[in-house]
């Protein structure tokens, strides 16, 4: 349970450092070598860290008011230095407007080294309607 209780903070860590705009926790937290898809950006793989940390310096995320996110659904499945957790992500954003939420499913592959967990590969895809 310790174990699983410490994935599931470090994804947290993680996303936060994305939302915040926190560049060292995001270089800290994902792998070089990250692979990822995102549907919503490109039809095809990225690969590494630069597009995510121009995102994160030029105003990642949309969320200019203050914003929440929720894991719905949360699945862990751990095999030994490898972990690979997916859930169904919403997030939801108060700003001028109101209040909107978008959604969309996702899974991320971690590797636990010397250093600690580490993501290597996120594939995230519709969920229902998408955004």
């Amino acid at each position: 349970m310790r174990e699983e209780q410490e994935v599931w903070a470090f994804l947290d860590r993680h996303l936060q450092s994305v939302f915040n705009k926190d560049k060292e926790t995001y270089i800290a937290t994902t792998s070089e070598e990250l692979s990822l898809y995102e549907w919503f950006i490109s039809p095809h793989r990225q690969d590494g860290l630069d597009f995510h940390l121009f995102m994160i310096e030029n105003g990642w995320a949309g969320t200019a008011g203050s914003y929440r996110y929720d894991l719905w659904e949360k699945r862990l499945q751990l095999y030994g230095n490898t972990a690979v957790v997916s859930y169904t992500f919403m997030l939801s954003i108060a700003g001028e407007n109101g209040i909107s939420h978008r959604s969309h499913n996702e899974s991320r592959v971690l590797i636990k080294g010397d250093d600690g967990w580490k993501v290597v590969h996120v594939h995230k895809s519709p969920a229902g309607s998408g955004e």
